[in-house]
């Protein structure tokens, strides 16, 4: 039994690895500066640190509507499409349906450790 927890918290360990992974390199693509700003900005007027964000889903994302407003969704979509690719799952995405970041991380989340 313990050996069964032991394997589900390393694959948890990974999957939070990656998802800070998919984000940083979300981040990275408006610039090392902005990254590193928007960081700043979470952690000191969101309390979110970039260690937290695995745990703290719902805060990031209010961070980010609160950083960019509308503009947002941009940056969750991409978050995502990083994501699924670092976890072997293509974004199936249907840009008709609106986004639920939290819930497409969730979605992510089972899915690997059933892959895993």
């Amino acid at each position: 039994m313990s050996t069964s927890r032991g394997i589900r918290k390393l694959i948890e360990r990974t999957f939070e690895k990656l998802l800070g992974e998919a984000i940083d390199d979300a981040l990275q693509t408006l610039g090392d500066s902005a990254r590193q700003s928007i960081y700043f900005h979470l952690e000191n007027k969101f309390k979110v640190t970039k260690d937290d964000i695995p745990h703290r889903l719902e805060d990031f994302e209010q961070g980010l509507e609160g950083i960019f407003g509308p503009g947002s969704r941009f940056l969750e979509i991409l978050i995502m499409k990083k994501l699924f690719e670092k976890t072997g799952n293509p974004l199936d995405w249907d840009e008709t349906k609106e986004l639920l970041f939290v819930d497409y991380v969730k979605v992510a989340r089972r899915n690997y450790s059933r892959k895993e």
